[in-house]
């Protein structure tokens, strides 16, 4: 999650967004950090997702020809501290970059490419995105090359296997094109592998798949997973209807793989009341080191837990009859995904957007994830954490809520949807408070920042606010879809925005609450 706390001396021009509502322009700096946090995949309720996407590639270009090494930095830097929730953006930057005018600017971007493309699939994404910017010159054969030399055999082995082909590309394509001389003797044998098919004389992985793929014996496929420790990306589709194949595949599935296919292992039966793989999962949920570890983003959990709980899937055909100890586990598992923070003891209200754009907007491609469940779950982290916290819906009008922190988030979303539901105006939480005189320290505002509805502007409304109670209360804004522009006054100091949704805005925000 990236934080914006201004202080600046020139208040920048406000524009009109594409809602038609004024608001204040977003920096071309913090433009790129909202396009590598939260991408443009889904775009917003006013704009398609190719028009949105062009937009943050033309400012990508000329942001490279101002200062290609601070564009290539805040790549690195966003993407290798886990704070986008998807690596696309960056993958898709950092082709842009590797295909700039400018020498140093391609080099540094062809030296980052091990640190950005973490898989094979992402490899296979930048290969993709750098086909159609530039050739194959000696430099990106080079950068392909060092990405396979620089992991260690065994890590790689795992990456050919498991990453065989995406996007059009396999593993065979980009090392013919790159021809890396072989670090190791064993990097030698598993570049023959990828491309040749040889296995190697010493394998962990590539000769149990081997065999795993001549077997139609399920009891021996199993026994093959559980003693090799397979990875499911390695096992025949076939195999994968069978339950017996999951239970040998959970003990090492990550956190994350096993959230993703819950449906799939209730699906074949696997995590039926009192079974082997009931408790597994069960067990890795409650395992709040493993959540830790696996830096597992709140909004994943929550879209499992959605997906989950329906009982079908976002994609496809797929039912399941969810399990109710699954589900539970699932929430308990979302809260704890949320770093612990401390109260600031501060009085804040927070200004819940349930205008119609929030409901047709998704948070950051998630499935199943629209700005309304995002903005639940932001305001139930904060109530989960201050003492003095209270809940206000808003569109063209507001509507107070009695949250509890003891409440489900699924009831919490179910309230928002049946609220609401109109326009959209920012100002109306700051108006709600000012008419009953409510003394606020922050107000905290969770929107798709398409404001457009009403006469007073969100500032103006602050101010009021301000002369009026006497307190110099703050404002921090919570965007959830990837904008150009901004709700916060970015001329005000005791403004902040914020763009992401991850684990750490709960403390970001007490940390900016509690500065003087």
């Amino acid at each position: 999650m990236t934080l914006y706390v201004n202080h600046l001396l020139i208040k920048p021009r406000r524009k009109r967004n594409l809602a038609g509502g004024l608001a204040h322009q977003v920096d071309r700096w913090e433009l790129l950090d909202r396009f590598l946090i939260l991408g443009s995949e889904d775009g917003t309720y006013y704009v398609g997702e190719r028009e949105l996407t062009l937009d943050h590639a033309q400012n990508l270009q000329r942001l490279l020809a101002e200062d290609g090494a601070r564009v290539v930095k805040r790549i690195v830097d966003i993407s290798a501290s886990g704070r986008a929730v998807k690596n696309d953006p960056a993958l898709f930057a950092l082709a842009l970059a590797a295909s700039a005018k400018d020498d140093a600017t391609r080099a540094l971007a062809l030296a980052a490419l091990p640190t950005i493309a973490r898989t094979g699939t992402h490899l296979f994404q930048f290969a993709e995105s750098v086909r159609s910017l530039r050739g194959w010159g000696r430099g990106l054969r080079r950068a392909i090359g060092a990405w396979y030399n620089a992991r260690p055999s065994g890590e790689l082995e795992l990456q050919l296997t498991k990453y065989a082909q995406r996007h059009g590309w396999t593993h065979a394509d980009l090392l013919r094109l790159s021809h890396p001389a072989p670090l190791t003797a064993g990097h030698g044998e598993l570049f023959r592998f990828a491309v040749d098919g040889v296995t190697p004389a010493e394998s962990r992985l590539i000769e149990p798949m081997n065999r795993l793929k001549s077997t139609t014996d399920i009891a021996m496929a199993a026994k093959i997973i559980r003693e090799a420790r397979l990875p499911r990306e390695l096992v025949p589709t076939e195999l994968l209807r069978h339950r017996e194949i999951w239970e040998a595949l959970l003990p090492d599935m990550p956190f994350t793989a096993t959230i993703r296919n819950l449906g799939t292992l209730s699906k074949v039966g696997a995590l039926e009341a009192g079974t082997y793989g009931e408790g597994i999962v069960l067990d890795r949920l409650a395992n709040r080191t493993a959540l830790r570890l696996a830096k597992v983003h709140p909004v994943a959990v929550l879209a499992a837990h959605t997906t989950y709980s329906l009982g079908r899937s976002n994609r496809g055909s797929g039912r399941w009859v969810p399990n109710r100890r699954v589900i539970d586990a699932l929430d308990a598992a979302f809260y704890a995904a949320f770093e612990s923070v401390e109260p600031t003891g501060k009085r804040i209200l927070l200004g819940l957007d349930v205008s119609g754009s929030m409901a047709g907007t998704r948070v950051a491609g998630q499935l199943g994830i629209g700005c309304r469940e995002a903005a639940a779950t932001m305001a139930l982290v904060t109530l989960g954490t201050e003492t003095s916290a209270q809940a206000v819906a808003f569109d063209t009008n507001a509507y107070p809520l009695s949250l509890s922190n003891r409440q489900r988030l699924d009831d919490v979303v179910n309230l928002l949807e049946r609220t609401g539901g109109g326009g959209t105006d920012t100002a109306q939480p700051i108006l709600f408070a000012l008419k009953r005189r409510i003394p606020v320290d922050a107000f905290v505002i969770y929107t798709d920042s398409e404001t457009w509805a009403g006469d007073t502007t969100t500032q103006v409304a602050l101010n009021r606010y301000r002369d009026a109670i006497g307190i110099d209360a703050k404002i921090a804004v919570v965007a959830m879809a990837a904008t150009r522009t901004t709700i916060a006054d970015p001329g005000d100091a005791l403004a902040m925005n914020i763009v992401g949704f991850d684990a750490s805005a709960p403390e970001a925000l007490a940390n900016f609450l509690l500065q003087s």
